[in-house]
């Protein structure tokens, strides 16, 4: 009996391959190994010396060698016609955003503001091909100065664009040659970001922004949040503030606050609702936003209230009525009487207002919504979690929920009886649960919650696990950016990674762990469509999060995010019979040139996603973890690629 090897070797050279056949490939196999000698030896090598030895010791076997050899053996012998790099996209490609054609949603009959939002159903156009930086693209400035100062030719910007923006945030811009400062004390409103943000806290009744968190204001969504000035604000107060703005060809809100390490998302307020959970947010706040909330009868605030939770606040800073002479039309505004009508029959009160800024919070009280003088809207009826970009609904969320807590009541870290409230029914996508395999981690997913003790042994997993993906990638970032003489040793790896994505967050472990330890750096929480809901947890406990089909693209901007996190991902696109091929390509679409791929999953997985990598021009390595299991690390990174 011929051995497996050998049967696939067979395939490939035929029966009886010739002589001089087989020894060009053994040549081919040591020149191969010399190559990449640097790289395994120097680089991979030093890991071992940083890694913890439970987890990363001697994970270079000799079978995993042979596996590789194979593999690149394979390559060479199919040649070039069979795999081959994906080539490069055009340049109208460099600031390419799929589910976003204007021109396709206007052929598809779509209107009254509906050809602007996202339509992934009549988006057809796969091209396989990577998506190339622009030619001025220069790699972030390391922080904290690169949350001060961007490069210029890394967003789509002009000048006529920046002279002509009217945003409060947007004029604390300077356009300085190949550069944009953002200076948070000049230009604003009120005197500057810091004295608006004293101001709402005034407005609510704390002696200063610093008692947010006491307060129980952790999270904000900033809609139409300008170039992010007062969420940067805000972050540093370590308050989450989120982002969300409409989708732009050029000059997008989006694409500069992730720049500077923000976070934000590609979101509009059209039709659909935002990819949240009903009961996200603390606050949300809009500033010369741009939306008219009193249209559609009050659909856009109904949405707002679905979002806010019990006691939270929503804040509009806008300009108000003003005549300008007999001879013109009054100028649209916000006053306090035009949204009157609407914020009482969504029991919220108008807490204060100062001169443009209006803050209303929502009630605490779920019964108000069922009174006789407050039911004029409906209360939502089933299950009111929110599943995936649902039509907007003129009705109340929440009301129902076992997560309806004032906020001033929760407390900083979730106990068991919170923990309880999640992992119900009511907060799965469907009867059928998604089991994942956290290497060596078993989670229960029973009816009757999260229990405490999964939830600790998964927290204590992740700072265990993140120790070692911080030794594995340090000397591989400072390979790449090495000190210089008389400079003093930064901490590893010195904010070269600021915007992170856990693309199946689970719980919202790896976030939890990079924020104890005290990282400079903030993560988007994906729940990939068709796993158990978990992100209404995730929400609660300050991290940004949201929900994501895999099988399509995500809302962002190319080369926004400097390292991507899967773990078991790979494995659950297949279960969802979509393209891993594919993924990969959106994921290389949205990580920046030099920026780092953390795929974890089983053997087979990572080795079909290993050779799919080498087409994407990325440097892989496959890692052991030398744990007993059949789970795999694939470390990358996506090289700087220009034509």
């Amino acid at each position: 009996m011929r051995g497996p090897l050998v049967n696939k070797l067979s395939l490939i050279f035929g029966p009886r391959p010739p002589l001089n056949c087989i020894l060009l490939c053994l040549v081919s196999v040591c020149v191969l190994v010399v190559l990449l000698s640097p790289f395994s030896s120097t680089t991979f090598d030093s890991v071992t010396s940083y890694a913890k030895p439970d987890i990363y010791t001697n994970y270079r076997k000799l079978k995993e060698q042979a596996r590789n050899d194979y593999l690149e053996l394979k390559s060479i012998s199919l040649g070039a016609n069979l795999i081959k790099d994906v080539g490069l996209c055009g340049k109208e490609r460099e600031n390419y955003v799929p589910c976003y054609n204007v021109s396709a949603n206007l052929l598809a009959g779509l209107k009254d503001g509906e050809e602007f939002d996202r339509h992934c159903e009549l988006s057809q156009e796969h091209q396989n091909c990577l998506v190339r930086p622009p030619k001025e693209y220069k790699i972030p400035l390391t922080g904290p100065a690169g949350r001060d100062v961007i490069w210029s030719g890394n967003v789509k910007l002009t000048k006529d664009q920046f002279l002509s923006s009217g945003s409060m945030t947007k004029r604390l811009m300077l356009l300085e040659e190949n550069q944009i400062a953002f200076h948070s004390e000049d230009g604003m409103i009120v005197d500057g970001v810091k004295d608006y943000s004293h101001l709402i806290a005034d407005m609510i009744g704390l002696g200063s922004d610093t008692e947010f968190l006491q307060a129980g204001v952790r999270s904000m969504l900033d809609i139409g949040c300008g170039f992010g000035s007062f969420g940067a604000h805000l972050l540093s107060l370590r308050l989450m503030a989120l982002c969300v703005a409409p989708y732009e060809p050029s000059g997008s809100q989006v694409q500069l606050a992730l720049e500077r390490g923000l976070p934000a998302v590609i979101g509009n307020f059209i039709s659909k609702q935002l990819p949240f959970p009903s009961l996200s947010y603390d606050m949300v706040h809009c500033a010369q936003c741009g939306i008219i909330w009193d249209s559609k009868d009050g659909l856009f605030l109904i949405e707002i209230d679905r979002l806010l939770k019990p006691g939270g606040y929503f804040v509009i800073t806008s300009p108000t009525t003003q005549q300008q002479d007999s001879t013109t039309s009054t100028k649209k505004g916000i006053t306090s009487s035009s949204l009157e009508g609407f914020t009482k029959k969504l029991c919220w009160s108008l807490l204060a207002q100062q001169e443009e800024t209006f803050i209303w919070q929502k009630t605490a009280d779920s019964q108000c919504y069922t009174s006789s003088s407050q039911g004029e809207i409906p209360v939502c009826k089933g299950n009111d979690m929110q599943m995936y970009y649902q039509p907007l609904a003129r009705c109340i969320s929440g009301t129902t929920s076992h997560r309806w807590v004032p906020i001033h009541s929760k407390s900083d870290h979730l106990n068991s009886t919170e923990l309880e409230i999640h992992g119900k029914c009511s907060f799965c996508f469907s009867k059928t649960r998604l089991v994942v395999a956290m290497f060596s981690v078993l989670y229960s997913f029973s009816n009757s919650g999260i229990h405490p003790d999964d939830f600790f042994e998964d927290s204590n997993f992740w700072k265990l696990a993140l120790r070692n993906y911080w030794s594995l990638l340090s000397p591989l970032i400072f390979s790449d950016h090495p000190k210089r003489p008389g400079d003093d040793d930064p901490l590893p790896p010195y904010n070269m990674v600021r915007n992170v994505m856990d693309m199946n967050a689970h719980y919202g472990g790896l976030s939890a762990a990079l924020m104890e330890a005290r990282k400079a750096v903030w993560v988007m929480n994906v729940v990939p469509l068709g796993a158990r809901n978990i992100l209404p947890l995730i929400h609660d406990r300050g991290f940004a999060g949201v929900l994501h089909n895999w099988c399509e693209p995500f809302p962002t901007y190319p080369r926004t995010y400097d390292l991507l996190h899967a773990n078991g991902l790979l494995s659950h696109i297949a279960s969802q019979k979509c393209s891993m091929f594919e993924l990969l390509l959106e994921m290389d679409r949205i990580l920046r040139p030099e920026g780092w791929i953390i795929l974890s999953d089983t053997l087979g997985t990572i080795e079909k996603a290993r050779t799919l990598a080498a087409q994407i021009r990325w440097e892989a390595r496959v890692i052991d973890l030398q744990n007993g299991s059949d789970q795999r690390l694939l470390v990358c990174q996506k090289p700087f690629v220009r034509k």
